[in-house]
């Protein structure tokens, strides 16, 4: 395995990601030649944080599975928009642009996002072709573009289920300015240029409200941009692999009807 951590920079901001990187290696033995789909990680943490039950066990189910995967550690409150996003198009161009020295098959790369992660992720899949993401990096839209995106109980809306906080932190000042607030509401951002889309959310979310998947699917409905979503009926927020490993100090967040999430995801990610 290559293990880096990368400082991921931004001309003009004096914050810095990191970009936690974890390749597989070939082997003569094991298909000298094989490139492997990645996927970028964004924890949640409402902006605020970047949680660790949304990083590294995560990152470890997809290498069991074959997969590349890095955690973008993006910067959160007081930083505020469009810094994250510029962070994770970066390192994006950071994947392709390195794609042959680390196996990486620059047609599967997915972006994992949860809660507020699920927000940047989806800003990315929804904004790539803007003009300053691109301008700003020095680099193509073709550079920074997501070829999917999982969605784990994403914040998505900045409407009547918003998650509040994420929005307060993100924006700062500007969330007092409708027009910003409303241009971060992502279902009303999705396009024919936005990627292919799984999410998953439970019906009894009592933090992201499902609505926010909801809005998302029926965004992407609307413009035939295939989608998969699961809807489990029980299960509250945050709950990264919904077992053991990633439950918290009194053993919350294990919710087994949800375990299935990831194994899905995988399967879905294999047809992309």
């Amino acid at each position: 395995m290559i293990y880096k951590k990368i400082e991921i920079a931004v001309d003009g901001y004096k914050e810095t990601a990191d970009l936690y990187t974890y390749f597989l290696d070939n082997s003569i033995e094991m298909h000298i030649n094989r490139k492997r789909p990645v996927v970028v990680i964004c924890p949640g943490g409402g902006y605020a944080m970047t949680s660790d039950r949304e990083a590294e066990p995560i990152a470890m189910q997809y290498l069991v599975r074959g997969y590349h995967a890095v955690i973008l550690r993006y910067s959160v409150e007081p930083a505020r928009y469009p810094l994250a996003l510029l962070q994770l198009a970066k390192s994006v161009a950071f994947l392709r642009k390195n794609a042959a020295e680390f196996h990486i098959d620059t047609n599967k790369i997915v972006l994992q996002g949860f809660s507020a992660g699920g927000h940047l992720a989806a800003s990315l899949g929804v904004f790539w072709k803007k003009d300053f993401i691109a301008q700003t990096l020095g680099v193509t839209s073709d550079m920074v573009k997501p070829n999917g995106m999982i969605l784990s109980y994403p914040v998505i809306t900045s409407g009547e289920f918003a998650h509040t906080g994420s929005f307060e932190c993100l924006l700062g000042e500007d969330y007092n300015d409708l027009d910003k607030r409303k241009e971060q509401s992502l279902e009303f951002q999705v396009s024919k240029d936005t990627p292919t889309t799984f999410l998953w959310h439970t019906v009894t979310d009592d933090c992201v409200p499902v609505e926010n998947s909801l809005l998302f699917f029926n965004a992407l409905r609307k413009f035939e941009i295939p989608v998969e979503m699961h809807l489990y009926p029980v299960g509250g927020h945050g709950l990264s692999l919904a077992n053991e490993e990633t439950s918290n100090e009194d053993g919350g967040c294990v919710q087994k009807e949800c375990q299935s999430w990831i194994e899905l995801a995988c399967k879905w990610m294999q047809n992309i």
